[in-house]
């Protein structure tokens, strides 16, 4: 008889969080085909109306998933748009971005069509079309518009993104992996469907074979009772604290002023760990040229956010967040465990540059986070964050440039008031 090498706890670990970053895509598309999703179909969403973890609410999104092949392409439709941030995000089954369609990479073609292809088919693409070729079959894709000032002319270019396949195919299965709750990840299931979240999908990333074998091995070890035990014991008290340690720093991320900037977003390489936390808070980011994130959890005394206290920023004049956007930027707060939005009398879940901001006589900026409004604080320069509610803050530059694309700046600390 044949049996499973006994593998170590930091193996589990390792291997366990490897799978989770694929089964938390997997998880999120059994979701949206449960809502009625078809492939290679644009839904185009309302402001403010996606469902998944810490959404930009800057921005109109369309999202759905599509698939190509060697006999058949994608076709995007993007309109013209001037003087507004716009991107068509193409992502695989493990969250990696494989394409952007906007004016930074194609400043030849920045609208119209283009031909979304897998690499090295023979597709013939439709005069005028401009081919992109992507190292996979099936994607996720998101198309965001800056909403800006104007919501209704934002919205208007939104609803001319369109989706269609050059040609008609039997859809692919959407894989039927463990489901779970944010606030309850898995445990020894999530090896269950360890072979079919690996086999449906390829890893492209280099380095991945030992994490792979090691999640296989895993999954054949679950079927004896005694493995089975303490592999489950393994992830509820050792990867679980794993990922706990691991996420004020995103993994191998850069922390100053309590302001945590990951080594990286939307391609990975080997970077397997933060493509698992980034997809655990804050599915489908995209790349540092297209916007740079940096995440708090803790004030300057270290403690986890709060709305039980309140915080200041302060950016001086030659330090405003304008200076680093070449489109715009935001300060988002989402709660600590399924990383959605703060429900607030004000329904105002966001500040950016679209909000009436106050700034002081001498140029400066303050931003206030608390669950009333400061005295001192202009009212437009308040997030409420409601009492009892722990939360994480996500500052985004999008089109970052200066010291934001250069990777040597960092917001303001969050002083306790």
């Amino acid at each position: 008889m044949t049996t499973t090498p006994t593998l170590t706890d930091s193996q589990i670990s390792d291997a366990y969080i490897y799978l989770l970053g694929r089964l938390l895509v997997l998880r999120q598309q059994q979701l949206d085909f449960q809502e009625g999703f078809q492939w290679n179909r644009l839904v185009h969403r309302k402001p403010g109306e996606v469902a998944w973890p810490n959404p930009n609410l800057d921005v109109a999104y369309s999202e759905g998933w599509v698939v190509v092949d060697e006999t058949r392409c994608v076709l995007v439709s993007v309109p013209a748009i001037a003087g507004r941030y716009y991107t068509v995000q193409f992502l695989n089954g493990w969250g990696e971005t494989v394409a952007n369609l906007n004016e930074r990479v194609f400043p030849q073609h920045p609208s119209g069509t283009f031909a979304l292809c897998l690499e090295g088919s023979r597709v013939e693409v439709p005069a005028g079309a401009l081919r992109v070729d992507v190292p996979v079959r099936a994607m996720r894709v998101l198309s965001r518009v800056e909403l800006g000032a104007n919501w209704d002319e934002a919205v208007a270019l939104q609803q001319q993104f369109d989706i269609r396949a050059t040609g008609r195919a039997t859809p692919p299965a959407v894989p039927q992996t463990t489901m779970f709750e944010m606030d309850a990840l898995p445990g020894v299931e999530a090896f269950e469907s360890a072979e079919l979240a690996l086999d449906s999908e390829a890893d492209i990333n280099p380095g991945m074979e030992t994490l792979q074998a090691d999640a296989r091995a895993i999954a054949r070890a679950v079927g004896q009772p005694a493995e089975r035990q303490r592999i489950d014991e393994v992830i509820r008290t050792r990867a679980f604290a794993d990922i706990k340690k691991a996420l004020p720093h995103i993994g191998h991320g850069t922390v100053r002023n309590a302001w945590a900037l990951p080594s990286t977003s939307g391609v990975y390489g080997e970077d397997w760990l933060v493509r698992t936390l980034i997809n655990y808070g804050g599915i489908w980011a995209n790349t540092p040229e297209e916007v740079i994130y940096y995440k708090a959890f803790v004030d300057t005394a270290g403690q986890p956010l709060s709305g039980d206290r309140s915080y200041t920023m302060h950016f001086t004049k030659e330090a405003l967040p304008a200076r680093h956007a070449t489109h715009f930027w935001s300060v988002i707060a989402v709660d600590a465990v399924y990383r959605r939005v703060l429900p607030n009398p004000l329904k105002r879940y966001l500040l950016n540059k679209e909000s009436p901001l106050e700034y002081g006589a001498d140029g400066s900026l303050t931003l206030y986070f608390a669950d009333a409004q400061p005295k001192e604080a202009p009212h437009g320069n308040w997030l409420p964050t409601p009492k009892g509610q722990g939360y994480s803050l996500t500052f985004r530059f999008y089109r970052p440039k200066g010291e934001v694309a250069a990777r040597t700046f960092f917001p303001p600390a969050l002083n306790v008031r």
